[in-house]
């Protein structure tokens, strides 16, 4: 990962996201025989923005669970209600400058160190977007990422690595990956990134909520009342007891009130392909449909449309 490293400064110049020493200088010690002991470090300093300055290429990584920004959350997420972001990278050093520069951004950071370690984290917490590394020891990349989408998670990922083909483009973006960046990349650009993958999913989930919302859980036509939720058929308050095709038909009369369906339309939707238009099916159906719900004594609802088909209407 050595393109990386290089972004981060490399082995002589400044490493991206460089945060206080952990430790202030020991106060000064008289002589001893033997070796000097140092004194306990101070308190920490606050944590001050991501600046050039001198970081270990490598060195202990606090763990995912007690890192700054990466505390415990619940498992749909980070409890403070941070949009939650997991690194996944095999290097320490571009874990841990990723995490401080994201947390900084004001996000809650989860950390994995291979593709098998992100498929855990992602079913734990339930992040909002994933910034994963390419090639990694035991699970790369683009092998997690086909196991997400296979799984069903819409999660975005932001794929990271030193191949820049276009067909490595296309392999990842195949793979799953909702943007692809390629190695050594600005800080700038990669934060850019994140922000307009969570403004798009942000807004694919408002609208997919939107959807939901204006979808009714009930149709009604006069005294005809479908609950879509439960299942339930009543006419004028009457429970009417239907078989999974009958609802099925009558679904698709309520759906479409006062509107002449034909034939063709009716088998295709509620039978497939599998009848002809002269198939008796359908009206052998309306019949049953018929029955039920005017078994009452309630007047008809589903018309015939002579040498068309069929029409829910009230001629009351």
């Amino acid at each position: 990962m050595r393109a990386l490293r290089d972004l981060l400064g490399g082995r002589d110049g400044a490493k991206l996201g460089a945060m206080p020493s952990d430790t202030t200088p020991p106060p000064p010690q008289p002589p001893q025989p033997s070796q000097s002991s140092q004194a306990s470090a101070g308190p920490e300093p606050a944590p001050s923005a991501p600046a050039s300055g001198p970081v270990p290429a490598s060195g202990p990584v606090p763990a995912p669970g007690n890192a700054p920004g990466n505390a415990p959350g619940n498992a749909a997420g980070n409890a403070s209600g941070k949009q939650t972001v997991l690194v996944v990278d095999d290097e320490p050093a571009v874990r841990d400058a990723l995490r401080r520069s994201l947390s900084f951004e004001g996000y809650a950071t989860r950390l994995a160190a291979d593709g098998a370690e992100a498929l855990e984290k992602v079913a734990e917490y339930q992040p909002d977007l994933v910034v994963l590394d390419v090639l990694m020891p035991r699970m790369d990349g683009l092998t997690a990422a086909r196991r997400l989408r296979a799984a069903g998670q819409r999660v975005p990922v932001l794929m990271l690595t030193a191949r820049d083909t276009v067909g490595d483009r296309v392999t990842g973006l195949d793979a799953g990956a909702d943007d692809y960046l390629v190695k050594p990349f600005e800080l700038d650009e990669l934060l850019a990134r994140v922000r307009a993958l969570l403004r798009r999913s942000s807004y694919a989930r408002a609208q997919a909520q939107a959807e939901a919302a204006e979808e009714p859980e009930t149709l009604v036509f006069a005294d005809l009342r479908m609950d879509l939720l439960t299942r339930e058929v009543t006419r004028g308050g009457r429970p009417v007891e239907l078989t999974r095709t009958e609802y099925t038909l009558l679904e698709m009369f309520l759906a479409h009130p006062r509107q002449v369906l034909t034939r063709e339309q009716i088998l295709k939707a509620v039978w497939g392909f599998d009848f002809e238009p002269s198939s008796n099916s359908l009206d052998v159906y309306v019949m049953y449909l018929r029955r039920k719900t005017e078994a009452g004594g309630e007047p008809r609802l589903v018309h015939t449309v002579r040498g068309v088909g069929y029409v829910l209407r009230d001629d009351t």
